[in-house]
């Protein structure tokens, strides 16, 4: 049998020092994500409003005229159902052909 005596490999202190590395980092990352989590979400509202907008200007190329709804929409199939709500929860609405969320008082 052969003795290995040359063994590679991490020791204890060195796990230890990778582990508190990771630690900090966490430790510094997740309240700047929960802090902003409020401007994340306005932002993919925004953006989520911007998609419903071409998909209005989809419908009147298509059909020469705007659609009266959202409700429209979702039945000619340019918006699946329940998309008319932002993920923050606000409600899709469309006048005169622009779509604007508006918070459900």
């Amino acid at each position: 049998m052969k003795n290995i005596k040359n063994e590679k490999g991490f020791t204890m202190i060195e796990m230890m020092i990778v582990l508190l590395v990771i630690s900090v980092l966490l430790i510094i990352t997740i309240p700047n994500i929960t802090k902003n989590q409020s401007a994340i979400n306005e932002k993919g509202c925004s953006a989520y409003t911007k998609m419903v907008q071409s998909q209005v200007q989809s419908y009147e190329l298509a059909n020469n005229k705007l659609p009266e709804s959202l409700d429209v929409l979702v039945t000619e199939e340019y918006l699946n159902e329940g998309e008319t709500t932002c993920p923050t929860g606000e409600t899709l609405v469309l006048i005169d052909g622009i779509v604007t969320a508006v918070r459900d008082e």
